[in-house]
């Protein structure tokens, strides 16, 4: 074998492993529950020809997204220095740009606010690391695309090397409480490899509940129907005189009267001046005989 067949079959060596292996050399994992913005517009994503991927797709250069290699390497954790600011779902890279797109019609994956949630990951070359989930404020809306400043300093999830099972990383959490359009931003810290994975996924909590109606005040019952005597007693115009004032207590003259013997005196008093009428008049009429009057 001379040396130049030999370098050529050297160098086709890698080329048939890939080959015969079906191993992509760049593909590693994105979210698919909730959805993220690069599978759906994916090659097998559901929406890929819907407006807002057709737009992504073609702002990142038109042609097919590789929907599991959004990463960037050497950040070591600091996402927030290295991630420029309104560029977090591409992670600044130029071939996902159409990501970054603020549009309010991204497919949107129906979530239940303070619910219990299965997160997956779909992974496509298992790696050692931490997924770290972001959820945006109250108050964001798509339209105006994604900063930094849309985010909590912390995650509302945080695992480290979960269970892989079908082919895809599985987290079990509790989902933030929201209401409205929002987006879970997914950080993915490889530790086995320099590698950061970064992806949006645009979700809907749903609308707040309606407020409970406020009690409404009781009517005014209606009062009996007054009697025709009540009817018939007009209130007079006139002031109320001044009520009359009763002393209660008892006079010492009537104590003295009401106590002993004292109560036959007024009896007798009247007798006496009875018969002294009676004897003042039959005096008088005797004195009239006399005087011949």
């Amino acid at each position: 074998m001379t040396a130049i067949r030999r370098a050529a079959l050297l160098a086709g060596v890698p080329l048939m492993i890939i080959a015969l292996t079906g191993v992509p050399a760049r593909a590693h994992g994105a979210p698919t529950a909730p959805l993220s913005r690069a599978a759906e517009c994916g090659p097998d994503g559901r929406h890929r020809t819907g407006p807002a991927c057709a737009a992504a797709i073609e702002a990142s250069g038109g042609g097919k997204l590789d929907w599991d290699n959004l990463r960037v390497a050497g950040v070591n954790g600091k996402d927030r220095q290295k991630i420029p600011d309104g560029k977090l779902c591409s992670a600044g890279l130029s071939r996902f740009a159409g990501l970054d797109l603020p549009r309010g019609d991204w497919p949107t994956t129906a979530l239940t606010p303070g619910a219990a949630f299965t997160f997956t990951y779909r992974t496509t070359i298992p790696h050692k690391g931490t997924f770290r989930m972001y959820a945006t404020n109250e108050g964001w809306s798509p339209t105006s695309g994604l900063h930094w400043g849309d985010l909590p300093a912390e995650p509302f999830l945080s695992v480290t090397d979960p269970p892989i099972r079908d082919g895809a990383y599985v987290m079990n959490g509790r989902l933030p409480k929201r209401t409205g359009r929002h987006l879970i931003y997914t950080i993915w810290q490889n530790s086995s490899s320099p590698d950061t994975y970064y992806s949006c996924s645009d979700v809907d909590f749903g609308a707040a509940p309606a407020a409970a109606p406020l009690p409404s005040s009781p009517a005014p019952s209606a009062g009996p129907a007054p009697s025709e005597s009540a009817a018939a007693v007009a209130p007079s115009s006139e002031p109320a005189s001044e009520p009359a004032v009763v002393d209660a207590a008892p006079s010492a003259e009537a104590l003295r009267r009401t106590s002993g013997t004292g109560a036959a005196l007024p009896i007798t008093a009247g007798a006496v001046g009875l018969a002294l009428v009676a004897g003042l008049g039959a005096w008088a009429r005797l004195r009239r005989r006399r005087t011949g009057t």
